[in-house]
């Protein structure tokens, strides 16, 4: 018998890359997808006979805000209203506002298309959550005042000023959403100017500086150590390492961006900082970790460091993973990131490479607008003799000797 309700599974309405158009879930209900990717329920029924039929349709919230259940029970009452020769929606009935967990969500879910970094939206979901917002979880998203966010932000501000600073904005943002969205309306009670700054001590300026970065004198002896593990969050890392590439970067790569013959790893430009595809060249100690990973692969479109969240769910390797492994390893408060750094400062300290190569292996634009408009190409070649010095290094001992220094010297401006 052909299943004529519940068509729908919630693995599919999840899909981030599901195409636009409707889909049916049977008995009248759609989920409709836009270009821009969000996603919405509605009701669609025909009204009337003959010449005067007409199709008609009725909303009944966006997902994920309206989950795949709720939605469901939506349009039961629906049908159930059009048996009794009823609109299908009450038109004297008010819409449901969605709790604060909601519309973080659905504000996420919309802003974060435009995040590279996957480490930026689990923080924004870790710190929206239950790990600071829980006594506004399931308020209704009108109802939340000043004493909510008060109640919030109070036992951190003097504690955690950089994180209490974080969390009071992204709250203003998500109310501001809410407003937006038609779901509030007034005042914004996250707002600072004007409004908290009268409740609220003033926060300590907070000294934004540069990701913890290990001395490169000291990397070769961590690479060492690192490479004894046979954890795959240690060899994300010495991937990390060896081509000086953000955490982001790493833990997003997928076998289609590598390839192993041309020693070439192609970053596309949706997972750039910048926005624009970078190659990056393979040393051999880079491919002697990626072909073991490649022969167990789970599939050939699969994540390079794959890993499964808390539902279970296969994805990419936690963005916690390589700053874990960094503390298992007691180094201190250093970074993931901070090894670009330390690349950095080696390729100019014991180095003849030219300054636009160095940078370019980060990734970093280097002069202005018509330079770079004239600069086609990405010195590929070039990066691959730096990169293999910077491997070399890695592989030697761990000393700062002047002797070891001359040694590596293998850049030049040809």
């Amino acid at each position: 018998m052909v299943r004529s309700l519940n068509l729908l599974a919630e693995t599919t309405i999840r899909k981030k890359d599901l195409k636009a158009g409707r889909y049916s879930d049977g008995g009248g209900l759609y989920l409709r997808v836009k270009k821009e990717g969000t996603k919405s329920w509605a009701f669609i029924h025909f009204k009337g006979s003959g010449a005067d039929r007409a199709w008609k349709e009725a909303g009944l919230g966006s997902y994920p805000s309206v989950s795949l259940k709720d939605a469901r029970i939506a349009a039961t009452d629906c049908r159930d209203r059009l048996r009794r020769g009823l609109e299908p929606i009450d038109p004297e009935a008010k819409a449901e506002v969605p709790t604060f967990a909601e519309c973080a969500a659905d504000f996420i879910a919309e802003v974060g298309k435009s995040w590279s970094n996957p480490k930026h939206k689990a923080q924004w979901e870790m710190t929206l959550g239950e790990a600071y917002c829980k006594p506004i979880l399931k308020k209704p998203v009108d109802k939340v005042t000043t004493a909510d966010v008060l109640e919030i932000l109070k036992p951190v501000w003097q504690k955690k000023p950089e994180t209490a600073q974080r969390l009071r904005g992204r709250i203003e943002r998500v109310l501001d959403f809410a407003k937006a969205s038609g779901h509030r309306s007034g005042e914004n009670p996250a707002l600072w100017r004007g409004h908290l700054q009268h409740l609220l001590a003033k926060g300590q300026k907070l000294l934004r500086g540069h990701h913890s970065a290990m001395a490169y004198g000291d990397v070769p002896a961590f690479a060492k150590r690192l490479r004894a593990s046979e954890a795959l969050s240690a060899k994300a890392l010495d991937f990390l390492i060896l081509t000086a590439a953000r955490s982001g970067e790493v833990l997003g790569a997928t076998w289609p961006e590598l390839d192993l013959a041309e020693k070439v790893w192609t970053v596309p430009a949706a997972r750039m900082k910048a926005r624009k595809v970078h190659r990056v060249p393979l040393t051999d100690a880079a491919l002697a970790i990626l072909r073991p990973l490649y022969d167990v692969r789970l599939s050939d479109d699969g994540h390079v460091f794959p890993g499964e969240d808390r539902r279970g769910v296969l994805g990419p390797l936690s963005v916690m993973a390589m700053a874990m492994q960094m503390r298992r390893m007691e180094v201190g408060q250093f970074t993931p990131h901070g090894f670009r750094s330390a690349f950095r400062d080696w390729a100019g300290d014991n180095t003849s490479f030219p300054r636009e190569v160095a940078e370019a292996a980060l990734a970093h634009k280097v002069g202005d607008a018509v330079e770079n408009a004239y600069r086609r190409s990405d010195a590929l070649e070039k990066r691959r003799k730096l990169m293999a010095a910077w491997s070399n290094y890695l592989d030697s001992p761990a000393s700062r000797g002047k002797e070891r220094n001359l040694r590596l010297v293998g850049g030049n401006s040809e």
